[in-house]
């Protein structure tokens, strides 16, 4: 036990404490058969990432979950580790090559990724250390990188083995492309948004009709050049006599059919689509159907190839968007530009619009959809808000009615390199994928590789991720230790994460499980997929947002750096606040107010357990029971202590339920108002009249120390730093116990028990009673603030009581006198004149205003209110008299005009009786 400071220093004790649990292995998980395991994979965050404050909300949330099943007694695991994070990290090195003048392709596909290496050394243990400054209690000990050798053999494993049962082909397919990044992108690596833009008219002349003109309306007049036919729905009667004939492209002029297609929308623009198979996917798919030539006219940097013929060669496409239209109307063929509005995609990584293109790319069918989908449909796979469910059904719903592919290859050098090699001297186009002569796919590579050529792309980033719950535990060669470790702690617990990547990464995770954790099966009944799934409960988190509810980012100025916020408020108050605000699902408006909040809750927790260390010794022995030992003679506590110890099992419970709905906000918000509110505001200041009282000292000290000791464990998961210098300090360590997450947590039950036990149980009527005193002591502050007269303690109440509470006052006069800080408070037999009141359980309270106040100043305060509220009569009753208002407004503002009328005059009728009771005064 140490003296605890004056005030608490949370940069010292936070730095101490990490440090020692980290030496002491406190954060170990390992295997315990005769305990239940909990298991959480951390959302591995990108290698090339800094901590902001989603990580925050995010990472202290697992923290409290993998604490708390520490306090229950399991085995827990929380396992760390950073992802290869591909675009984002090789996007990175390329920038700092640029600004050296050299680029990727003059060092070569090695050495590149040498360079890639070097980087992820210097930088990819940042965030980590970051997370430790924020108490993460991960095992650190198992920390791992997606491309650390296993972890690579296992993504490999898996694409070997999906290719083998036919879920992975190659294939000619539009894609998503980055420009930038120049790599193919999954739909869910686009971002969707709102663009102003135009929309151009522009006509094709008839060749078989000189002189007339099919309109065409378009977005992308950049794309003309590609254009290969003009398509018309079949059933429109405006051009079913033109199909099978002719029209001019533009330029570079060439003639091009006219054809009808089911696909064309009658109703956008002309009804006339331009057909640019190589630049959008409903074209692709016409032009496949109607065999059409493909003529790509872009380079893979966005910008015009030779195609495109001049002046477009080499021009950007913003650029070649305006010059096609110029040209458009220099040749007479652009009829009117108007300004349109539509959704355009982004990638994700690189911030600029994608490119439908046409590449060969690596797929994948999606596998074990149903099984996925009924996951949650059974009750298997939980999540938290439930609503997340729909979004989830929705999106597998979507992939297997729509046929929807994953697009899993990436032209990039830094990620996973496909396991494929081709035989050399093949040329591209006579390769047999099916032909094991001409391509081998293996994880080990061809038997003899000096004639074979590895395929140049990497996996898609998700395409390894997705195997994070498992791949970590030694899948697919796990042995001895590892195979024990993954038996056990699969499937995991809790999987924290935000809305925005449930299909990228949640159900890619579940479909990955289903498909790999067990025996290769077409179809799994439903004790097999409860067994398979990655985990078991998904908490979905929100955006968070500014005050003013916009998104958080650098260039706005309105994102905090969080280790600036712990150096100012602390870990435990950055963590205490931000779950304070955080219901789940649900966006967050965030407010360095609300941390302060944290910190302050964090310095009174220290000051109400120096209060009691300052009180005297806690005793030898810190374990409940021992605690409880210290009371002889239970009929020593008071009212006080029973009502103080009902409210403890009380907020203990209160705390199971909100874990139990994780409704984690909740669960700051009862131990706030428990320990600040109930414990510090009212007990703590009833029980410093008995601490100087040798007699009655024992007792109140007892339960203080009985209180905070479960507040404390209570507290942990949330607020470990404190709650643990507090712990020691206090003197609760006990037995073979280290540090506070060696202890065990009661819980509600437990209490009761214990409590029934040692002092023969919790009485209510006590309980009952303190509450109506509370109640009673509110009033009367309330009653003295509204009159001004707060801080003054030579203020006399009078009560008129109910019969049954006559013993009660009288039993705790004193306290009364006391917390509300009065002279005196008389019992009457009627209600005394001009007085004002207060309504309680316990009787009705009479501010004696003649001994308090100013008579005459508060005179003139009333009436000058008075003359404000007859003013606002006059108001309502004139609107609720204007037939106008009657027959315009909606009901609700009736209503609502008609209770306010009637609250002003509730309020001015008061007035007039306190001014004449003032009256008989003076």
């Amino acid at each position: 036990m140490t003296t605890l400071a004056k005030a608490y220093d949370a940069k010292a004790v936070e730095d101490r404490w990490y440090d020692c649990w980290e030496e002491n292995g406190a954060f170990r998980g390992e295997v315990d058969e005769a305990t239940e395991p909990y298991c959480i994979m951390i959302p591995p965050p990108n290698v090339t990432g800094m901590l902001h404050m989603g990580h925050i909300l995010n990472n202290t949330l697992q923290d409290i979950f993998i604490r708390r099943a520490r306090l229950e007694g399991k085995a827990a695991l929380w396992f760390p580790g950073t992802d290869h994070a591909g675009i984002a990290t090789q996007t990175r090195v390329e920038r700092r090559l640029r600004e050296q003048g050299r680029h990727r392709r003059d060092l070569g596909r090695e050495a590149f990724v040498e360079e890639v290496w070097k980087w992820r050394e210097e930088h990819g243990g940042i965030i980590l250390r970051q997370l430790r400054k924020l108490g993460a209690s991960c095992d650190w000990s198992r920390t791992r990188f997606t491309l650390d050798d296993d972890y690579s053999r296992a993504v490999l494993t898996a694409f070997t083995e999906l290719h083998k049962r036919g879920y992975i082909y190659r294939g000619l397919r539009m894609s998503n492309w980055c420009p930038v990044s120049q790599t193919a992108l999954s739909n869910e690596e686009v971002v969707m948004k709102p663009q102003k833009g135009f929309l151009y008219k522009m006509r094709y002349e008839l060749v078989e009709e000189p002189g007339r003109y099919l309109e065409i309306s378009t977005t992308r007049p950049e794309t003309l050049m590609g254009d290969v036919a003009v398509a018309v729905h079949p059933e429109d009667d405006r051009y079913r006599e033109l199909v099978g004939k002719n029209v001019w492209r533009p330029f570079p002029k060439e003639e091009i059919p006219i054809i009808a297609d089911e696909a064309v929308d009658r109703e956008f623009g002309t009804g006339c689509l331009k057909v640019t198979p190589a630049h959008d996917e409903t074209d692709f798919a016409i032009g496949q159907r109607h065999q059409l030539p493909i003529v790509d006219v872009f380079h893979p940097d966005g910008t015009l190839n030779e195609k495109a013929g001049d002046p477009f060669v080499g021009m950007d496409r913003e650029e070649a968007r305006k010059v096609a239209a110029r040209k458009l109307e220099e040749q007479g063929n652009l009829i009117e530009t108007e300004p349109y509005e539509n959704t355009v995609g982004f990638s994700e990584r690189a911030d600029v619009p994608i490119e439908p293109r046409l590449t060969m790319q690596w797929w994948l069918r999606y596998p074990k959809v149903e099984e996925a989908t009924r996951a949650v449909e059974e009750g298997h796979l939980r999540f938290h808000p439930r609503r997340w469910e729909k979004t989830y059904a929705h999106w597998l719903e979507t992939m297997r009615r729509d046929n929807i592919d994953w697009c899993i290859s990436r032209q990039l050098w830094w990620g996973h390199r496909i396991p494929v090699w081709y035989k050399k001297g093949i040329p591209g186009e006579e390769l047999d994928f099916e032909n094991p002569d001409h391509v081998h796919v293996s994880v080990d590579g061809p038997p003899d590789p000096e004639n074979w050529e590895q395929d140049e792309d990497v996996l898609d980033t998700w395409a390894s991720s997705w195997l994070w719950p498992f791949a970590n535990f030694g899948w697919p060669d796990a042995q001895g230790k590892a195979a024990k470790e993954l038996a056990y702690f699969y499937p995991t617990q809790t999987l924290v994460t935000g809305f925005d990547i449930i299909f990228l990464w949640v159900a890619r995770m579940v479909m990955a499980g289903l498909e790999f954790m067990g025996d290769t099966k077409e179809h799994l009944d439903s004790d097999e997929i409860a067994r398979r799934i990655p985990f078991r409960d998904v908490y979905i988190t929100g955006l968070i947002r500014d005050a003013k509810g916009r998104k958080m980012s650098k260039s706005l100025g309105n994102s905090p750096d969080p280790l600036d916020l712990i150096d100012r408020f602390g870990a435990d108050g950055l963590r205490f606040g931000i779950v304070n605000i955080a219901p789940s699902g649900q966006d967050i408006l965030f407010s360095e107010d609300r941390i302060e909040l944290g910190r302050n809750f964090c310095n009174k927790l220290w000051n109400a357990a120096r209060f009691r260390q300052m009180a005297g010794e806690t005793g030898k022995e810190g374990s409940p029971e021992a605690i409880l030992e210290r009371i002889p003679d239970p009929a020593r506590l008071t009212p006080y202590d029973h009502w103080i110890l009902g409210r403890l099992v009380e907020a203990t419970e209160e705390v199971e339920r909100r874990f139990a709905r994780f409704e984690m906000h909740g669960y700051p918000h009862v131990l706030y108002e428990f320990f600040w509110s109930d414990y510090c505001d009212w007990y703590v200041e009833v029980s410093k009249e008995r601490l100087r009282d040798p007699a009655e000292a024992a007792p109140a000290k007892a339960v203080q120390d009985f209180v905070l000791r479960q507040v404390l464990l209570l507290l942990h998961p949330l607020t470990p730093f404190i709650t643990e210098e507090l712990w020691q300090s206090l003197g609760f360590v006990s037995g073979r116990e280290q540090f506070l997450q060696d202890a065990r947590l009661p819980t509600a039950g437990e209490l009761r028990t214990l409590l029934a036990e040692r002092l023969g149980g919790l009485s209510e009527e006590a309980s009952s009673e303190m509450e109506g005193v509370k109640e009673l002591i509110t009033r009367a502050r309330a009653l003295k603030a509204e009159y001004n007269v707060a801080n003054r303690r030579d203020v006399r109440l009078f009560i008129l009581p109910e019969t049954q509470a006559v013993p009660l006052l009288e039993r705790h006069r004193e306290t009364i006198h006391s917390l509300a800080q009065l002279q005196a408070m008389e019992p009457v037999p009627q209600r005394p004149e001009g007085m004002p009141a207060g309504v309680t359980s316990l009787g009705t309270l009479f501010l004696d205003l003649a001994h308090s106040i100013d008579v005459a100043a508060e005179k003139a305060r009333l009436e000058k209110e008075l003359g404000k509220l007859e003013k606002g009569i006059r108001a309502g009753e004139a609107k609720l008299q204007n037939e106008r208002f009657l027959a315009n407004a909606p009901a609700d503002v009736v209503e609502g005009a008609k209770e306010q009328l009637g609250r002003t005059k509730a309020r001015e009728e008061e007035l007039r009786h306190l001014l004449r009771g003032l009256d008989k005064l003076t």
